[in-house]
C-alpha cells in the first residue's frame, strides 16, 4: 500500500517565488530561490543565475528569494537603482512586518527558529536587535533574565510541537505578546505527515537536506516509523536497501515545500505499479500539479458549474460532485447563490463532509472568507487600521460584528462614546471599528465601535473649535436631557441648551419643550475654549411675550 500525503510538495509561497522568476524578463535571484536542487537547476537551465552580491546583478533584475531578506538589502537596491521583484512569501512579509513594528515601539524582538536559515536572519534584520532561540528551554531562559516587553515570533516553518512548548513557556511571564505566525501550510503538512507516519511501516520525506521544512517532517515522522529522506529519485534507490518491501508494507510519501510535483511523481510511480501508466510531468506543468485528493478540513479550489437558489455546484477535478449549500456560502441572509458567485468563477473552498455512498462532497466557502477575513483583521490590529462590518446581533456582554465572515466580538462598552445609548439600536447597520484584541491560537478577536467614534468627535471638535463664533446657527440632534438643560450635537460636539432658553413660558423641565432624537435649529450664545464648554439658545427673539405685545398694541389701544 502507498499513501501520498495530499500536502505534499509546493506550497503557496514556494510556489509564487518560482513564478515570480519565470515570469520575470532578463533576471537573477539573490540567493537560491527555495531551497531544491532540482529547482534551482531548472532555473539555470532557463538562465536564471543565482547571484550573492547585488552588484553582479548587471542590468538584470534582482529576484528576492521565497525566504526573504533585511531592510539593508532592499535599501541597497533602491541606492543603487536595481530593479527587484520580491518573490518574499507573504507569511515571511507579514512576521518582518511585526519584528519591524514591535522593534520601534521598544519590544524585544525575539525568534524562535534556526539561527542559520535565511528566513531568521533576515526577520533579525528587521528587527534590529532580534534574540534568536531555537528551542523552548532558550526561550525559557531568556525570559527569566529579561526585564523588558518581549515579543515572540516563529520561523514560518518551525516546528509545531516545539511552538507548542514556546507558547507555554511564554504564559508563564508577563509583558510578553506572542504572535503564532508558524504557516498554516507548513502546520498542515507536519500534521498530516505525522498522522501518515503513525498509520505506515515506511515514511519517504523527499526535499532537500538543507531545507528547514523537509527536516522536520523526517524528524516527526522518525517518531513512528522508519524514514528515508532524498532529494530525488536516484538518492533514494541509493540509499533505500533493495528488496526491503512486499505487497503489505504500508508506505507513506510526502514533500518538503519546496520540492517540485514531478519528483513526487517520480516516486510515486517508482514505488507503486498501479500509477506507472499515468503522464509523467514536467517542470512547468507541476507548478499547477495536484493528486486530487481530498479530506474534510482540506482546502481545495473548485469551478462553479451551476448556480440554484440554495446551493450552488462546482467541479472540484475530482470523481465526486461537489456542493455549497447557501448557509456555506454566507451569514448575510438577504443575499443568493446568485449574488455571490456566477457560472465560470474558480473560488476557493475548504471541504466540510465526504459522502463515499454518494459520490458527494460538501463544502464551505464562508469558513475560507473567515481565514482571509481574520488575516486581514490580524494585520489591522497590528496597523490600527480601521474597518468596516455589519452588527448582526447581540450576545450576553456585547454585539457581533461580520467582517468579511470573521465574527468579531464587540463588548457593550465599546458599543458606542455615550454610556446611555442603546446597544440595540446598532443591530443591523454597518458600523466602522478598530480590532483591540486578538487571539491568533483561538481565531477570536474583539474590536471597538467606540475608539472609532471618539476619534471622530475629537477630528470634530478641533474643527469646531477653529472656526466657531457666537452667533453662528446651527441644526443638531437633542442627544440627552437633564433638568437644568437639552445637550444638542452639533456634528461631533456637544453643547448645552439651558432649560431657561427652551422656553418663554416657565417650565419645569426640558421635556416640556423637546425630546431626545429631536432636531433643533440652536444658535452659539457663549464659547468658553479652556473649559470646552458651548452655551446655545434656542427661544427666538420674536416669540418673546413683550415683543409681541409691543407688534400687536401701541399706546392707546382700549383691550379687554
Amino acid at each position: 500500500m502507498i499513501k501520498i500525503a495530499s500536502t505534499a510538495g509546493f506550497c503557496f509561497g514556494v510556489k509564487r517565488a518560482v513564478e515570480l522568476a519565470l515570469n520575470t524578463e532578463n533576471c537573477c535571484t539573490l540567493g537560491e530561490l527555495i531551497h531544491n536542487r532540482q529547482v534551482t537547476e531548472e532555473l539555470a537551465a532557463k538562465g536564471i543565475e543565482i547571484i550573492n552580491d547585488i552588484d553582479k546583478a548587471q542590468g538584470r533584475t534582482v529576484v528576492i528569494r521565497s525566504h526573504g531578506v533585511g531592510a539593508e538589502t532592499y535599501k541597497a537596491l533602491r541606492e543603487r537603482n536595481i530593479p527587484y521583484a520580491d518573490g518574499t512569501c507573504p507569511f515571511v512579509k507579514r512576521i518582518q512586518d511585526i519584528a519591524a513594528k514591535c522593534s520601534a515601539e521598544g519590544t524585544q524582538v525575539v525568534i524562535a527558529g534556526d539561527r542559520d536559515h535565511p528566513e531568521v536572519k533576515g526577520i533579525a534584520e528587521h528587527a534590529g536587535n532580534a534574540v534568536i532561540v531555537g528551542t523552548p528551554q532558550e526561550l525559557r531562559e531568556f525570559l527569566g533574565n529579561n526585564d523588558k516587553k518581549a515579543a515572540i515570533v516563529s520561523q514560518t516553518t518551525y516546528s509545531l510541537k516545539m511552538w507548542e512548548e514556546c507558547v507555554k513557556a511564554a504564559s508563564e511571564y508577563t509583558d510578553v505578546t506572542v504572535f503564532n505566525t508558524i504557516c498554516r501550510a507548513t502546520a498542515d503538512r507536519q500534521r498530516e505527515a505525522e498522522e501518515l507516519a503513525a498509520e505506515c511501516d515506511v515514511m519517504i520525506v523527499l526535499g532537500g537536506h538543507h531545507s528547514s521544512n523537509t527536516r522536520k517532517l523526517a524528524e516527526i515522522c522518525a517518531r513512528h516509523c522508519t524514514v528515508y529522506h532524498a532529494e530525488d529519485l536516484n538518492e533514494l534507490l541509493m540509499t533505500m536497501p533493495t528488496g526491503r518491501f512486499h505487497n503489505d508494507t504500508r508506505i507513506g510519501i510526502t514533500a518538503g515545500a519546496s520540492t517540485p510535483a514531478h519528483i513526487i511523481k517520480e516516486v510515486a510511480n517508482h514505488m507503486s505499479e498501479q500509477i506507472m501508466n499515468e503522464e509523467v510531468f514536467n517542470f512547468e506543468e507541476a507548478l499547477d500539479a495536484s493528486f486530487k485528493r481530498i479530506y474534510t478540513g482540506n482546502r481545495v479550489k473548485g469551478t462553479v458549474i451551476s448556480v440554484g437558489n440554495t446551493e450552488i455546484a462546482v467541479d472540484l477535478g475530482t470523481k465526486q460532485s461537489g456542493f455549497v449549500s447557501l448557509d456555506e456560502l454566507t451569514d448575510d441572509p438577504s443575499l443568493k447563490p446568485s449574488d455571490i458567485v456566477s457560472v465560470g468563477d474558480e473560488i476557493d473552498l475548504i471541504v466540510v463532509k465526504i459522502n463515499d455512498a454518494e459520490g458527494t462532497v460538501a463544502l464551505s466557502k464562508k469558513k475560507v472568507d473567515a481565514m482571509k477575513g481574520f488575516d486581514d483583521i490580524v494585520k489591522a490590529k497590528e496597523s490600527g487600521e480601521i474597518l468596516e462590518g455589519t452588527v448582526t446581533g447581540l450576545v450576553k456582554g456585547g454585539a457581533i460584528i461580520l467582517y468579511k465572515g470573521v465574527r468579531v466580538f464587540i463588548p457593550k462598552s465599546q458599543a458606542s462614546v455615550r454610556r446611555d445609548d442603546k446597544i440595540e439600536d446598532i443591530v443591523k447597520t454597518v458600523q466602522k471599528f478598530k480590532v483591540i484584541e486578538v487571539n491568533e491560537q483561538r481565531n477570536r478577536a474583539v474590536g471597538s465601535i467606540r475608539q472609532v467614534l471618539s476619534a471622530e468627535r475629537d477630528a470634530a471638535k478641533e474643527k469646531f473649535w477653529e472656526s466657531a463664533a457666537v452667533g453662528d446657527v446651527f441644526k443638531g440632534e437633542v442627544k440627552s436631557l437633564t433638568s437644568y438643560g437639552a445637550f444638542v450635537d452639533l456634528g461631533g460636539i456637544d453643547g448645552m441648551v439651558h432649560i431657561s432658553e427652551l422656553s418663554w413660558d416657565r417650565i419645569k423641565h426640558p421635556s416640556e419643550v423637546v425630546k431626545i432624537g429631536d432636531v433643533l435649529e440652536v444658535y452659539i450664545k457663549d464659547l468658553d475654549r479652556e473649559k470646552n464648554r458651548i452655551s446655545l439658545g434656542y427661544k427666538k427673539d420674536e416669540d418673546n411675550p413683550w415683543v409681541k405685545f409691543d407688534n400687536e398694541y401701541t399706546v392707546g389701544d382700549v383691550v379687554t
